[in-house]
């Protein structure tokens, strides 16, 4: 399970926006902003989940639950070794550019 708080800031540490998050998971903004507003744990439909989960470990994010392996033992996010925020950046940045000044 993935937290609201915790899928932001997981966003802030890649240092992409929701659209991006969006692109890299495979689903819509819509569907990145209502997982965002949730209270507590992220709500959706597993194979979304996957795919958010799937997106956000593939671009360096390693998610800490509730009693793992950290400081204080509550839930968190973290890079993996060697991952820093480029890694979720579009490869052409002049490309991404022209697209969002259409």
């Amino acid at each position: 399970m993935i937290t609201a708080a915790q899928l932001r800031a997981a966003r802030v540490l890649l240092g992409i926006d929701q659209r991006r998050l969006a692109a890299l998971s495979g689903l819509s903004v819509p569907t990145i902003q209502r997982m965002e507003a949730s209270e507590t744990m992220v709500r959706g439909n597993v194979d979304s989940l996957v795919k958010l989960i799937t997106a956000l470990e593939g671009a360096g994010i390693e998610l800490i639950d509730a009693g793992a392996s950290s400081a204080d033992g509550g839930r968190g996010v973290r890079l993996k070794a060697g991952y820093g925020s480029s890694n979720a950046r579009p490869e052409n940045k002049a490309s991404s550019g022209a697209r969002a000044r259409k």
